[in-house]
């Protein structure tokens, strides 16, 4: 039987972008084509392939089950193609750089390294993409972004990680709360929190249940602003890096205590995929911080945990 000839990365190229954007004006745009040049290569491509890659419906263009599969596949030759051109290419960094980040990162700790690192390397395009931590470990695999800020434990085989910042997690509460000198001072309270697959609110969880104290409801915010306003205004509690305290100005708003053994200190790692070589990744790891811990705040543990 005759080979299939092979894909062309940029067909695949255009497949992705006509994915990512759920129409061919949007994908036509981004590429700066002419609309009519990305549906023919689009349908060459499904000719090719023998099989249907979109179907049309009322929010644009879906995925079928075959786009699916082409697009994981899509996505990682595209990022192995460039890898290569970028390990065999002997100039300064360029190109573009993908970063996944918590928010809390990129709030208090990334800006004064991604300053200095555009300073040193202004032909790097960088691209910052926040989420969870539980999302960015699915980009990172999926070839999505090259590299992410990423909160401890994560031990996975296809992915390396080095220890970049170490966090300290302090418990946010409103100025009228009790003195947490009992569970009962806090069970029961609404916990303010990121959505699901947040590494703090997962520690915050861990925390409750090991000392039995009952959370109440979850109000799940999208921002640590809109997270530190809800408790300034009474919803209830919160956990929030000491860093990203410092970097807001939010002095008299709350009171704030600082988790216990374990959850004191989070260390925040730089995650990447298991053999993935890129100049402008190491470039940026020679400008993170090489320990973790430095200039950290002491404070009070939290009284509750001294009567248990």
């Amino acid at each position: 039987m005759r080979n299939m000839p092979a894909l062309s990365l940029s067909a695949l190229d255009i497949f992705r972008e006509v994915a990512r954007e759920g129409s061919i004006v949007g994908a036509a745009a981004r590429l700066n084509r002419v609309q009519s040049n990305v549906s023919t290569r689009l349908r060459q491509l499904e000719e090719h392939l023998g099989a249907t890659l979109f179907l049309r419906g009322a929010r644009g263009l879906q995925l079928t089950e075959d786009g699916e599969i082409l697009l994981r596949y899509a996505d990682r030759l595209i990022s192995l193609s460039n890898e290569a051109v970028d390990a065999l290419s002997s100039r300064e960094p360029s190109g573009a750089l993908r970063i996944g980040t918590m928010e809390s990162t990129a709030t208090s700790r990334l800006p004064k390294y991604l300053s200095a690192y555009h300073a040193r390397y202004p032909d790097v395009r960088i691209h910052l993409e926040v989420d969870t931590a539980g999302g960015l470990i699915d980009r990172l695999i999926a070839h999505e972004i090259d590299a992410a800020f990423i909160a401890e434990p994560l031990s996975l085989p296809e992915i390396a990680t080095e220890p970049t910042f170490e966090e300290q997690l302090m418990l946010v509460v409103p100025p009228g709360f009790p003195s947490l000198r009992h569970r009962e001072d806090i069970s029961g309270a609404t916990v303010v929190a990121f959505e699901e697959g947040c590494a703090y609110r997962r520690y915050l969880h861990e925390w409750l249940a090991e000392e039995g104290i009952e959370p109440g409801a979850v109000l799940s915010v999208g921002s640590y602003l809109a997270i530190l306003a809800c408790v300034a205004a009474g919803t209830g509690y919160a956990v929030v890096p000491q860093s990203v305290l410092d970097a807001i100005a939010s002095e008299g708003q709350f009171r704030t205590h600082r988790l216990p053994r374990r959850y004191s200190r989070i260390k925040t790692l730089l995650a990447w995929r298991d053999g993935f070589r890129s100049r402008n990744l190491d470039a940026l790891r020679a400008l993170l911080p090489s320990g973790c811990g430095r200039n950290q705040r002491t404070q009070r543990a939290l009284p509750v945990l001294a009567a248990t």
